[in-house]
């Protein structure tokens, strides 16, 4: 017998197991056709928000299901619902409780109602957030929406492999058996028009990694055909060039027909040998395939599709063909008798009956399992309105209210949460017993769900960045004074030798030691694979980390400059820092992102979007180092931790000179803390990064005109001052002046609303707060173009100078 369904049995099957399991994958693709169809009706009767399906693509899941063993890690696509199914990491329960957002992890694990459904992940952490064993169980990092987002993360899980297969010192049963698992990524057709899909197309064949892309083919991008979507039509056809050949390194490219249920099994299996053993990437384009039901629920397929498509769609539906595969499949035994799956067609629809069945309760347990805790809360409101209306002067109007929501058959937490608020101020000048229940109640209740929705962004273990304790630098008596980029580096040389698992990597890392000198010799010592160059491809490179962390290591990406950043930023926001709170602590990926700005020169070079990165990087530590001593003691702390970070060290600060500790490796930065670098008692002046030391250079001046200010270095933007050490300043100088490099209205002015609105420093202010920052445009070239575009030492001088100016006229005279 040629065909083999099973990959993980690689004895030849009797008969009745192969039957068997033909059977049993053609009812998980039966099941996750009728939750398709079922789920959209659930999103057209309004029970659920919106629905993105797997419907046309359950074949060929079915065959990479096989292949896929414990170990193996998925980097997927929103329509792997199917594949999910078969390696038992789905329920038709758990799909619905997706659909309708259930935010209990244990009734939808796969994001506790956060992501739509579609979105899938397993759980690679323990109740204490430590990392499971996974090479015991199969795995799938948590998905993401923006098309191809998850492919720089499938080049890192890859990549991680290599480094399990090629370091001895790595050998860790718990996170891989010698580099043997695969990473496997799916995505469709036309989102292989993305630029990060080349992107790291490139770099698996480069870093030979072992890689299986599925490129699931429906022809279509929406409404868009694949004739606007890629050169002639067909990613594989693009990519031939990349097909390895005897001698020159590159990737294996298969192509089957989506429908072909053997065939599919036999090109999976031979993908996964390959890979596993050779860690050669594969591309695997599965060609005709079918949207059954359209792209989503927002809108009908008919609207841009012809009538001979649709026609040809429903011919060539994978399970249509599989079905008929199974009705006309013979084989004759060594008696000529003849075997078959089913005796009559009237089997397989008493299998078709009962999926649909079986699909059916699911969805009504999903939607009771759902529903039943509201109303129970619901009920419990009403009885509170009715006990409050028989108190207040306003009965009538809580009355209705009582009766609104009761008449709410299916109600949400909104509904209740609304109308307890609204009872709330019809009672807001009454005193009375029933109005301060209503009141705790409330309270309650919004403490008691809140975390439902917003938990985990950062970590809630022992491991997070709050428990790690600071450990002051130490210096000999004759310390002796080197330029920073020396304790930078030896510091990563300290942590290269304590931890085994620690690797950086990025454009010029390696050979020459970073473009400022910070890991000079570190390549020659620790070898190719621990410090390495890459190509210029920042969002794999982010990528390239993430999978990697997600694999227990535990990787620097270094992004040149901060600028660059701009190109991986999609990845950071939407993957990176979303991650663990989008798997409610169920996945974690603890990469250190080390970059460098601020003071270059040049609109392309001298960017410092702080502003944006803190905006768009909620679920990362967002660290701001002074100096060098300063961003080792991050690193530091930051491998003691299980959060993810991006360090940006300051450009100024490699030739600088500063003390040499003797604790390198060992003295730790605390995150969220504040430093008053210099005390004083006009005003509080509030920096961080290379305008720091402008600030600093400005105080003899200042201190010549009688005014003594206290400078404040943030150190870190996320988290912000946890323990409110600015308002203690403000309340002692009642002056505030924010200071930094970034455009207006960005870091200074997330910094402002710390301070006055976490803080309640208004309160204390006798001056108006301001800020002082670079000028709307980039820094224009050169020393001069640098002057006139961000704040240097005399606009320093005269910010200050006029606030004083206002406090004291006659004392501080205009300058002009």
């Amino acid at each position: 017998m040629n065909v083999k369904p099973s990959s993980t049995n690689l004895e030849p099957l009797s008969f009745k197991q192969f039957k068997d399991e033909v059977l049993h994958d053609y009812k998980i693709a039966v099941l996750s056709r009728e939750c398709s169809l079922l789920g959209r009706r659930e999103v057209l009767t309004g029970k659920a928000k919106f629905g993105i399906f797997g419907d046309g693509k359950e074949v060929p899941q079915l065959a990479m299901a096989k292949a896929f063993k414990k170990g193996d890690f998925r980097s997927g696509y929103y329509r792997d619902q199917t594949f999910m199914m078969a390696i038992g990491e789905l329920t038709p329960q758990q799909f619905f409780a997706g659909l309708y957002a259930n935010p209990n992890i244990k009734d939808d694990p796969m994001s506790g109602g956060r992501q739509m459904g579609g979105h899938f992940s397993t759980h690679s952490l323990d109740e204490d957030g430590h990392f499971k064993n996974l090479t015991e169980q199969y795995n799938s990092s948590g998905d993401i929406s923006p098309t191809a987002g998850q492919m720089p993360r499938m080049l890192g899980i890859a990549y991680a492999s290599k480094l399990f297969r090629n370091l001895s010192e790595l050998k860790n049963s718990k996170f891989s058996n010698n580099g043997n698992e695969v990473s496997w990524g799916t995505i469709g057709n036309a989102s292989t028009s993305e630029g990060v899909f080349f992107e790291t197309i490139n770099a698996a064949g480069v870093l030979q990694v072992p890689m299986v892309i599925s490129v699931w083919d429906d022809a279509y991008g929406i409404s868009v055909p694949a004739k606007y979507q890629t050169t002639k039509e067909s990613i594989s056809e693009i990519l031939k060039g990349f097909q390895r050949e005897k001698n020159v390194k590159g990737y294996e490219i298969f192509i089957v027909e989506g429908w072909d249920y053997p065939n599919l099994i036999e090109v999976y299996n031979k993908a996964s040998k390959i890979a596993r053993e050779e860690h050669v990437p594969i591309l695997i384009h599965v060609k005709d395939l079918t949207q059954p039901q359209g792209h989503s629920t927002s809108g009908s397929h008919e609207r841009y599709k012809s009538k001979e498509r649709l026609i040809w769609e429903k011919q060539h539906d994978c399970i249509v063909k599989m079905r008929d595969w199974i009705l006309e499949f013979e084989l004759s035994d060594e008696n000529n008798n003849k075997l078959r799956f089913v005796t009559s067609e009237e089997e397989l629809i008493s299998l078709e009956k009962e999926a649909k069945r079986e699909v059916s309760k699911a969805k009504r347990e999903a939607w009771n399992s759902f529903l039943n805790p509201i109303k129970e809360e619901k009920n419990t409101l009403i009885k509170l309105l009715q006990n409050l209306s028989e108190k207040s002067n306003n009965k009538a109007f809580i009355l209705k209210l009582k009766s609104d929501l009761t008449t709410i058959l299916e109600p949400t937490r909104k509904d209740i949460v609304s109308t307890a608020k609204k009872a709330i101020i019809y009672v807001r000048n009454e005193v009375f017993t029933e109005k301060t229940q209503l009141q705790n109640w409330i309270t309650n209740y919004i403490e008691l769900q809140q975390p439902k929705f917003s938990s985990h962004l950062y970590s809630q273990t022992d491991n997070n960045t709050s428990s790690v304790k600071e450990i002051l630098p130490t210096y000999d008596d004759n310390a002796e004074l080197v330029d920073g980029r020396i304790i930078i580096k030896d510091n990563f040389d300290m942590l290269f030798s304590k931890f085994n698992n620690v690797f950086i990597f990025g454009e010029d890392t390696g050979n020459i030691g970073d473009v400022n000198q910070g890991l000079v010799g570190l390549q020659e010592k620790y070898g190719k694979l621990r410090v390495s160059d890459t190509g210029i491809r920042e969002a794999t490179i982010i990528g390239q980390g993430i999978g990697m962390a997600l694999r227990g290591l535990r990787p620097i990406a270094e992004i040149q400059y901060l600028d660059y950043l701009l190109y991986g930023l999609q990845i950071l926001s939407d993957d990176l820092a979303t991650l663990h709170y989008r798997t409610v602590g169920k996945q974690k990926a603890p990469l250190i992102v080390r970059t460098r700005g601020h003071r270059l020169e040049g609109i392309w070079h001298s960017g410092s979007p702080m502003g944006a990165i803190v905006h768009l990087l909620r679920g990362m530590n967002i660290l701001v180092p002074r100096n060098m001593t300063k961003a080792a003691g991050f690193y530091n702390t930051l491998l003691e931790c299980d959060e993810p970070a991006l360090i940006v060290e300051n450009l100024n600060g490699y030739r600088l000179k500063e003390k040499l500790p003797n604790n390198l490796g060992e003295f730790r930065t605390p995150i969220g803390v504040v430093e008053t670098v210099k005390k004083g008692t006009d005003i509080t002046v509030v920096s961080y990064g290379s305008t720091l030391k402008i600030v600093q250079d400005v105080v003899q001046d200042l201190a010549e005109v009688d005014i003594d200010i206290e400078i404040i270095d943030v150190q870190s933007l996320l988290p912000f001052d946890k323990k409110h050490e600015i308002v203690t300043s403000v309340k002692k100088t009642n002056r505030l002046i924010v200071i930094d490099e970034d455009v207006p209205g960005g870091a200074s002015a997330y910094i402002l609303n710390e301070i006055l609105d976490k803080q309640n420093a208004y309160n204390f202010l006798d001056s108006k707060p301001t800020t002082l920052t670079s000028k709307p445009h980039r820094a224009a070239y050169g020393t001069d173009g640098d002057y006139f575009s961000k704040p240097n030492a005399e606009a320093i001088f005269e910010a200050i100078y006029s606030i004083m100016n206002e406090v004291n006229p006659s004392k501080y005279k205009k300058l002009y």
